[in-house]
């Protein structure tokens, strides 16, 4: 548990849900755009009430049931792409938060929302429809350099969310893997092996990206090194 004295503490700017629709006067569907909700949403399992997903391949699930978004980092993306409109919602999330970021949220970390206990399972990795949402192809690529990616929590106590709400942390498992290093981490040209290791076993990481972790590639002549049975650190 967190000792009192360092508690990290914020709040819920707003709460949002979507419903599947064709994204941006497209014909792919996809529930990116949510509205904010008014009063008390029940949360369950697989994420919040009223809230969908149009392909349940890559979106929702246990591990990925709320997303999660800094509302301080708009000011950014607004000073980067000053033609778009950014605000607490833009990003597809479910929760506005201010008081965490990438850089104060690792894996593992456990937050008290309303009388919902949730986990963090993994950094957001955006795709095509953050783009097409925008009419802005440069925005995946940026989302992924700037490291502001949002998080996603599974759901460990169910119960009841509401914007004014306080999040607390109340339970860290790591300092070492925060959603920016993670999520840097899963798109770096080289990683080492034993860093891949560390994240591989980390016990609350998102399943699907564990999987994806296993198939990364290793550094030239790691392959060899480890057959000869002298892979040490490079």
């Amino acid at each position: 548990m967190i000792a009192r004295d360092n508690l990290q503490t914020g709040s819920v700017v707003s709460v949002h849900t979507g419903k599947v629709a064709p994204l941006a006067g497209g014909n792919k569907p996809s529930a990116f755009v949510k509205a904010p909700v008014t009063g008390p949403v029940a949360v369950g399992l697989l994420g919040l009430d009223g809230d969908e997903q149009a392909d349940k391949r890559l979106h929702g699930g246990p591990d990925k049931a709320v997303y999660a978004y800094d509302v301080d980092s708009y000011v950014a993306w607004s000073a980067a792409f000053p033609a778009l409109r950014f605000g607490p919602g833009s990003m597809g999330e479910n929760l506005a938060l201010t008081g965490f970021d990438e850089t104060t949220v690792g894996i593992g970390d456990r937050h008290r929302i309303g009388n919902v206990l949730l986990e963090v399972s993994q950094p957001r990795q955006p795709c095509w429809k953050l783009a097409a949402a925008f009419g802005e192809p440069l925005l995946v690529r940026a989302m992924f350099s700037s490291g502001r990616c949002g998080w996603y929590y599974r759901v460990l106590e169910t119960g009841l969310i509401e914007a004014g709400d306080e999040a607390m942390l109340v339970e860290r498992q790591t300092t070492d893997w925060t959603i920016k290093r993670l999520a840097e981490f899963t798109v770096a040209r080289r990683r080492q092996p034993a860093a891949v290791d560390e994240v591989i076993a980390l016990p609350q990481l998102a399943e699907g990206l564990r999987d994806r972790a296993r198939k990364w590639p290793v550094p030239a002549g790691w392959a060899s090194r480890l057959r000869r049975g002298d892979a040490g650190t490079p």
